[in-house]
């Protein structure tokens, strides 16, 4: 504003934005807003619109003070000729952030205070921009120069360029509309290029590495797994500390991390590197160490994500009725998922089968012999699980007295067949008598979704790879086996892309609202309904940049880049707002359309 507006022109400008900042700042702590990531970055948003309506205001005032007029009319004109149009804009540009206010979902949750914030901003910006703008500038600005009485003010290089170049956009308006129609159908076409993302990971220096071992593993085995891995990694010039939990994962230390069930067969290590550099190396050599070392281990290495979490990056669901099916389901699909070049670590949430012993009571040797199963239960139980007895007092603490067989025994799967069954009488006969002992497979852990059965069969991705453009990827490979499951099977797409569409659907319901409140604040400033309908059709033409400029920076389009989307459409639509007020105005004054433009 220095450089555009003048040294005066520009404190006058610098000066509103710490009032607008302050106010902010007020109502944040009225409306019990922290700041944080998401507030800031709609402080950010808000900066450029605050400034951009001092800047009208303090325009006007220069260009009236130019033309010969007092600095108090310049200022009452900058406040009667821009107020309103600017506070319509405004208002439209709050209902361009509605969709972000009042959505639902998770994301929505952590995105929720950039409606507040922005809209607290704008309309403090408002009434900074038209009261004290105005004030300010009447004690500060001076004309640099007044014109003659038949002098234009415009008549410079910069502005005979721009109004050359708008007189031959005017005269070829055809042209004009049908190469920014292209451009606008081009840039549609654009968006397909662009790589999806629900949320990028975050620029913390925690890496969250689990271990997984088979299913059925004993917590000592995990923690012996678990010293071993430390043990591997201690003295590491990367990493600045690291903790370990055995059993389950680590208290929720941010938000976005994602809480473990407990588990006997799991560890989860967190790992603080130096920086974000030495984070990247690590996450290289962890992999590559549990390739080389940890060949009973399932090792995962992850990120902290910026928004909602989620275990991989690409994650499909079977679910069916029969067990065996969805396992054969979920198989092929593993095998279409290991062919991906652009996946790793392919894997499923059912473990392995569990090794199980089956007791098949023969019901009338046991009658005959006086025993029931329930008996027979509670027996087997006192002897492998143990059962309390009694209990005796050692200081102030309670100590309880067990029964159960010796470690030998319990643990020695030949003696389970000759454990004592008590028939009475102080007689025995071995457990061998009465039930035939069987050892088979069976599943030790079964999600189900809907009641159904439902594997989940979950991947890493390469660098440089997304999770939601793989998993539109993997999808789409599948079509023939989904064409031919039988009826009651499906595999439905999980994980970020499932969250990233759930998200977009809860982030689109309020849309006909903004929509509905958008027309009516252009009807109530412009009056006129062709001037509206030439407002809205300017507001998806920010697609335009959006698509290009992603495309050269080679960023992913995600949920933070499609509310920024929404929010454009607004932030377009108000300034055409004040600039077809300007000209109707220029109209009613007596001036040509063509001059007026």
């Amino acid at each position: 504003s220095f450089l555009s507006l003048g040294v005066r022109s520009g404190i006058v400008v610098a000066l509103c934005i710490p009032l607008v900042i302050a106010g902010i700042f007020v109502g944040m702590q009225i409306m019990g807003i922290d700041l944080h990531k998401v507030s800031l970055g709609a402080l950010i948003i808000a900066l450029g619109l605050l400034v951009d309506d001092a800047i009208i205001a303090v325009e006007m005032m220069t260009v009236k003070l130019e033309q010969g007029w007092s600095r108090f009319d310049a200022a009452c004109y900058a406040y009667t000729a821009t107020a309103f149009p600017m506070l319509t804009g405004t208002l439209i540009t709050c209902a361009g952030f509605i969709p972000i206010g009042f959505s639902k979902g998770s994301a929505s949750e952590f995105t929720s205070s950039i409606f507040t914030v922005v809209t607290i901003a704008l309309l403090l910006s408002w009434f900074v921009s038209v009261l004290v703008t105005p004030l300010l500038g009447y004690k500060l600005i001076r004309p640099k120069h007044v014109a003659a009485e038949n002098q234009d003010m415009y008549d410079s290089k910069f502005y005979r360029l721009f109004r050359r170049t708008l007189t031959w956009c005017l005269e070829h308006r055809k042209l004009v509309l049908s190469i920014t129609a292209g451009c606008f159908i081009g840039s549609i076409g654009l968006l397909s290029f662009v790589k999806q993302e629900f949320f990028p990971p975050s620029v913390r220096t925690e890496l969250i590495v689990e271990l997984t071992l088979p299913e059925g593993s004993s917590m000592i085995a995990a923690e012996q797994e678990a010293q071993k891995f430390a043990q591997s990694i201690t003295g590491d010039g990367d990493i600045a500390s690291y903790s370990y939990y055995v059993g389950q994962g680590a208290p929720r230390f941010v938000l976005t991390s994602d809480p473990k069930l407990p588990a006997s067969n799991y560890a989860q290590f967190v790992i603080v590197a130096k920086d974000l550099k030495a984070r990247e190396a690590l996450e290289i050599k962890i992999n590559k160490l549990f390739a080389e070392q940890f060949e009973n281990v399932r090792g995962h290495v992850k990120l902290i994500q910026t928004g909602p979490p989620s275990p991989y990056p690409v994650m499909l669901r079977i679910s069916g009725y029969d067990h065996e099916t969805v396992r054969s389901i979920a198989q092929q699909v593993s095998n279409v998922m290991v062919n991906n070049p652009k996946l790793a670590h392919v894997n499923w949430d059912w473990k392995e089968k569990n090794k199980v012993m089956h007791l098949n009571i023969d019901q009338d040797k046991a009658r005959a012999l006086g025993v029931d199963s329930q008996n027979l239960a509670l027996s087997l139980q006192m002897q492998i699980s143990g059962s309390k007895v009694a209990e005796f007092y050692e200081g102030d603490k309670t100590v309880n007295i067990v029964y159960q067989l010796d470690s030998h025994n319990r643990k020695d799967l030949s003696a389970v067949k000759n454990l004592p069954v008590h028939i009475g009488s102080g007689k025995f006969v071995p457990l061998e008598q009465i039930a035939v002992i069987s050892y088979e497979a069976e599943e030790g852990l079964i999600w189900r979704r809907d009641l159904k059965p439902t594997i989940t069969v979950q991947a890493e991705v390469l660098p440089g790879v997304t999770g939601n453009d793989a998993t539109k990827q993997v999808y789409e490979e599948l079509k023939t086996l989904r064409a031919s499951l039988p009826a009651g099977y499906s595999v439905d797409i999980g994980g970020s892309l499932e969250k990233s569409k759930s998200s977009m659907e809860f982030l689109l319901q309020p849309v006909p609202a903004m929509i509905v409140l958008i027309v009516i604040l252009l009807m109530f400033q412009l009056q006129k309904m062709s001037l509206m309908v030439l407002t809205l059709l300017t507001a998806p033409l920010g697609i335009i940049g959006v698509s290009i400029s992603m495309l050269l920076t080679l960023r992913p389009m995600g949920f933070v880049a499609e509310l920024g989307i929404l929010a454009l459409s607004g932030m377009i639509i108000r300034n055409s707002v004040i600039l077809i007020d300007q000209i109707e105005q220029h109209i009613k004054a007596g001036e040509a359309p063509w001059e007026a433009i």
